[in-house]
């Protein structure tokens, strides 16, 4: 058994639909397909959850915008409106009816109720074409399957529920191929909730891991792992292998090529990962693996954009402690800041981190009741892996410098 992902750039009109069936057809193992929102589709959704949660004239607008959307590849698929088989304008209707209901206070809660049905719509499309060209197969709901806890838009796996669910659903008697969604799963009391954005590849890592899946394989637009993003980056090198240990830390830094969570439960079975295009299937891609020999690895650039840097000084000119990186550490994760990179001086503690999607001022200002606190915004962190005088020079000529911290295979430079 094996299990594909396509991200929503394989999905985003019905040429990308029809491709991904010509790669499933070539294929005649157990399969299970996980799939993405169409496109750009969950950024539209997430237009529809701030217009409706703040009661927006725009919300009637945007979400014919997403209904339209869907309708319009699903007509080029099937042939005409009226030969659109009937489960895919309802799903339509189940969100028009949730735009009834007044929103609740949660934010987050709202985001996840919503922005589901991406995924939903996508799988649902994608399963009913599938039928449609003849290959049978059953579409699922993961969110019967997959369990979390109640963390909205950034939910944690509850492994003990879903290992049994997910072995329940996925048995193969009646079907050798399932079409599910990635990204999206529920409490045990089924409220809707998301695994964090780009989380389909986690999807189906959880999935290959609990099945002991023969491989996982996810199909992007690229020809597999490159050393650098093409869209930043000239004259870009295929990795065509890798360690877990190498795309862990590449992912974590910030590549966007895989989710950072999906390593680990791969890791667990010894699963190799394949990343592959889907412009061309008949390339081999790069396979993540385990690994038991030296890899001679070209550096690796990886950016992250729309940093800030926080610099926490004791009011009392005291040295930085233990005690100073621990209440700071936790001070910044209860206001939802993630961390990249810390540097700490006699009397500074710097932090780098993701700037907050609202209320950096609000932020700023709660943290300075106990640290004396400067910030700077519009860095960019680079990374490079097996890094080079020559390569840190490439990436760092001409731009100011903020922080920079060295190891032995990996520089991080916060510059400006």
């Amino acid at each position: 058994m094996k299990v594909f992902k396509f991200g929503g750039a394989s999905v985003k009109d019905a040429k990308g639909v029809r491709n991904v069936c010509s790669i499933i057809e070539r294929h005649s193992d157990e399969l299970i397909v996980v799939v993405s929102a169409m496109g750009k589709t969950t950024d539209l959704l997430e237009s529809l959850v701030k217009a409706h949660f703040n009661g927006w004239e725009e919300t009637p607008e945007i979400f014919r915008q997403f209904r339209q959307f869907h309708l319009d590849i699903s007509t080029e698929l099937f042939g005409s409106e009226h030969q659109i088989p009937p489960a895919i304008p309802a799903l339509f209707g189940k969100v028009e009816e949730r735009l009834l209901l007044p929103p609740s206070l949660l934010y987050d809660f709202e985001y996840d109720q919503f922005i589901c049905y991406g995924e939903l719509a996508s799988s649902l499309i994608l399963s009913c074409y599938l039928e449609h060209s003849g290959m049978p197969n059953k579409w699922v709901d993961i969110r019967l399957s997959l369990r979390t806890d109640d963390k909205f838009r950034e939910a944690g796996i509850n492994w003990k529920w879903t290992e049994m669910l997910v072995n329940n659903t996925f048995q193969f008697s009646a079907s050798r191929l399932y079409v599910t969604q990635g990204f999206i799963g529920s409490t045990v009391t089924n409220l809707t909730t998301s695994l964090g954005r780009e989380g389909s590849d986690f999807t189906a890592a959880i999935l290959g891991s609990l099945l002991n899946a023969e491989s996982v394989t996810i199909w992007k637009d690229v020809p597999g792992v490159l050393n650098a993003d093409p869209r930043k980056f000239q004259d870009t090198v295929l990795l065509k292998e890798l360690s877990y240990r190498e795309a862990i830390e590449m992912t974590y830094s910030g590549a966007n090529v895989i989710h950072p969570k999906t390593m680990k439960p791969l890791y667990n079975k010894d699963i190799p990962l394949l990343v592959r295009s889907f412009l061309h299937p008949e390339e081999p891609g790069t396979i993540i693996h385990p690994v038991d020999h030296p890899l001679e690895l070209t550096p690796v650039f990886i950016t992250k954009e729309n940093q800030v840097l926080i610099t926490f000084s004791p009011y009392d000119f005291s040295f930085i402690s233990p005690e100073d990186i621990s209440r700071v550490f936790a001070m910044a994760s209860s206001k939802g800041l993630k961390v990249n990179l810390i540097q700490k001086t006699a009397i500074d503690l710097n932090l780098l981190v993701d700037a907050p999607e609202s209320g950096l001022e609000t932020i700023i200002l709660d943290l300075r009741k106990e640290y004396e606190v400067k910030y700077n915004t519009g860095l960019t962190l680079v990374t490079i892996r097996h890094y080079t005088n020559e390569s840190i020079e490439k990436l760092t000529a001409g731009r100011k410098i903020y922080m920079e911290q060295y190891s032995r295979l990996t520089a991080k430079i916060a510059v400006i």
